[in-house]
């Protein structure tokens, strides 16, 4: 199948606008004489990472604003030269690629792993709902786009894993990154989904009051995320201070509250 270059035309459009709306925004929001330290954060940190920016302006004074959304697309507007000081991603190909891309202001920082669970609203989710997910009596399935959305991408590896792939397909209701995914099920718009061990985990989700499966590790790939300083952000003093605090005790505490795992590098 050929490529249709007004696809590509589009697209390359649409890179450049949230660029210059990035641009834009960052020419509003100040602090102090100084432009704020912006981090393109994965989606799967909102609830982890608002913590640990309250506990570093706590302690410095220092103004982080978190730009949540799915890593992919975080990628290519980062590709395209959008003003983040950081990126946070949930799957660590992206950050390495702008590694080799020359389009870092650090080295890799893997900050932990992620972890995928089944959840609903409208049911509890045990191992042998995962197993019997194909012959459920649901209508929509939620996961995040596989497309661009790294816990998209390993829910579809697992239901692969267990054969459900191909008999829901149909089902399946796509959410833009991974917070999108949740807020399908939270608001009963899925029946059931995957989605980040992080967000069930969250304030949001677990007013609910329901139980989630934990996919087993092997039914996937991992879910590696890692930091780094953007080539934006290179040699920016507040940059390399919160991107070290990201490694200290009191941010991993905070990280493994919300599930995640410290991973091996």
């Amino acid at each position: 199948m050929g490529v249709n270059p007004q696809n590509n035309t589009m697209k390359s459009v649409c890179l450049l606008l949230s660029s210059f709306v990035l641009l834009f925004w960052a020419s509003i929001h100040p602090v102090n004489g100084q432009n704020a330290i912006r981090v393109a954060a994965a989606s799967d940190l909102k609830f982890a990472l608002d913590e640990i920016i309250d506990v570093y302006v706590r302690n410095t004074g220092k103004e982080v604003v978190p730009i949540y959304g799915s890593s992919g697309k975080l990628f290519e507007q980062l590709s395209n030269r959008a003003p983040f000081h950081l990126f946070m991603s949930a799957d660590v190909a992206y950050p390495k690629m702008l590694i080799a891309k020359g389009m870092s202001g650090s080295d890799l920082q893997i900050y932990g792993e992620g972890r995928l669970v089944l959840w609903s609203r409208k049911m509890d989710c045990k191992p042998s709902t995962m197993e019997t997910l194909s012959s459920l009596n649901v209508k929509k399935i939620a996961i995040a786009n596989p497309n661009h959305a790294p816990y998209g991408k390993r829910a579809k590896e697992s239901l692969q894993f267990y054969g459900h792939y191909d008999a829901i397909s149909s089902k399946l209701v796509l959410g833009e990154n991974i917070s999108q995914t949740a807020q399908f099920l939270s608001t009963g718009a899925a029946d059931i989904g995957i989605i980040a061990l992080s967000l069930a985990l969250s304030p949001t989700m677990k007013k609910y009051g329901k139980a989630y499966y934990l996919l087993p590790g092997n039914s996937h790939q991992p879910l590696l995320q890692g930091a780094i300083i953007t080539a934006f952000g290179k040699g920016n003093a507040d940059a390399v201070s919160f991107f070290e605090f990201l490694k200290s005790e009191s941010a991993a505490e905070i990280f493994e509250t919300y599930g995640f795992t410290q991973a091996v590098k």
